[in-house]
């Protein structure tokens, strides 16, 4: 990478920061407007958030795979063929959550009493977000292949800014509970959907092309599993909390949660620009140097501050109230280092999926399943806690979880040899 497409790098970067941070910024100032929700109503919407995010994990590896497929379509033939594979996946994508959807409305009633929901209205918002979730990473996948950093970064933006609005105007102005703060997430993020299949029209609706449903899956069964592991580890405490503590406590720990959220708001979109650039084959090595040494530095100081002011971040996020949300300081210093792990984790392995190295995936697995076994391990002993002792216990399974996805991440990345396919081709036959 020389000097030139270095500065195009970064400027690159600093949009999808800007985007990113911009987004970040109208998410949180969400909470100090949803933080005046009755105490256990905001401790539903926490977990609402999270459970939208698990809902996207069979689409965890489509953005990726999208992004190195378009990276890579050269020719009007493979340009036929990404056309016809994003159609063929969109409305497979759109079949999968009609099925979720219907499932989960089929077992509500144990669902809401399991996160402690009382207006199933909740639940069914954030179902109907399941669509969204699913089919969103396929358009920005799109987006980001095309190096389209100013579509994909106005995605997020318009997501961010709409639900601030339509969360001022149902909670604030009109007095809703966690239903209605799913509820404007719901519409900001078909907003963002509508956005997305705009700006990318020329590629779903370009005509001819094949698609092959075998080949394309062995190629995004990997990238599923990989990404929807560090997914799951990032996403599944939040449920675990609110379905094991008082409705009117999980706030708390929610709060801890929105802390490192707007830490990996910082970081993530490093990521985002990297990816694409190793697809093709174009200054991989660089491009990985430089969003490493980004991430690092970005997140570090971030991290740092949070942990030498650990009431800081809980003060601007919920400056409205921020006397309810002190007592989640001591949780800030854990949640924020164990998601810089989570980050510079998710750099490296974005690294290797985006070179086809897919021999990390099954460790990557086992990780997010020793998570689940280390949370259903310390379960029987948070009854006899005090609450925020308990919150503690947590976050540091959860710490282990994220070092251990950064050490496995850096020995494949350097520690072991294997053979790099960045210049290889999606087939579709």
């Amino acid at each position: 990478m020389n000097a030139e497409s270095g500065k195009s790098f970064f400027k690159q970067v600093g949009w999808m920061v800007v985007a990113n941070l911009g987004c970040g910024l109208f998410m949180f100032a969400v909470h100090p407007i949803a933080g005046k929700m009755e105490a256990a109503e905001y401790g539903v919407f926490q977990t609402m958030l999270k459970l939208f995010i698990l809902l996207g994990i069979p689409a965890a590896g489509l953005q990726s795979v999208f992004a190195l497929q378009t990276a890579l379509a050269k020719t009007a033939t493979e340009q036929a063929d990404l056309g016809a594979a994003v159609r063929a996946v969109l409305w497979a994508m759109a079949g999968v959550w009609l099925v979720t959807f219907l499932a989960g409305l089929a077992a509500s009633g144990p669902i809401c009493a399991t996160f402690k929901i009382s207006n199933s209205n909740a639940l069914l918002a954030t179902l109907g977000l399941g669509l969204t979730t699913l089919l969103l990473p396929v358009l920005r996948g799109v987006l980001q292949g095309r190096q389209d950093f100013a579509g994909l970064g106005w995605t997020l933006v318009i997501d961010g800014v709409g639900r601030f609005s339509m969360i001022v105007v149902l909670v604030a102005l009109l007095g809703g509970q966690a239903a209605s703060g799913m509820s404007a997430s719901l519409v900001s993020q078909f907003a963002a959907l509508a956005l997305a299949a705009w700006a990318t029209r020329a590629v779903w609706r370009a005509p001819g092309g094949g698609f092959h449903w075998r080949p394309w899956l062995a190629r995004v069964a990997p990238l599923t599993l990989g990404l929807g592991a560090v997914t799951f580890i990032g996403a599944a405490d939040t449920l675990f909390v609110q379905s094991q503590f008082d409705r009117n406590l999980t706030r708390l720990y929610g709060a801890g949660v929105i802390v490192g959220f707007g830490l990996s708001q910082f970081t993530l979109p490093i990521a985002s620009v990297m990816f694409p650039k190793i697809a093709g084959g174009t200054g991989a090595d660089a491009a990985l140097r430089h969003t490493l040494l980004g991430t690092a530095v970005l997140g570090g100081a971030v991290a740092l501050v949070c942990s030498l002011v650990p009431t800081l971040p809980l003060r601007v996020v919920y400056f409205r109230n921020p006397e309810e949300f002190l007592l989640a300081a001591p949780l800030v210093p854990w949640f924020v280092w164990s998601i810089l792990c989570l980050v510079l984790a998710n750099v490296l392995i974005q690294n290797l999926l985006a070179r086809e190295r897919f021999t990390i995936v099954p460790w990557l697995v086992l990780i997010a399943a020793g998570y689940a076994a280390g949370l259903a391990w310390v379960q029987p002993r948070l009854a006899g806690m005090d609450p925020m002792t308990a919150f503690r216990l947590v976050v540091q399974v959860l710490s282990v979880a994220c070092v251990s996805l950064l050490g496995t991440a850096v020995y494949f990345t350097w520690g072991r040899r294997e053979s790099s396919r960045v210049q290889g081709h999606i087939p579709n036959s």
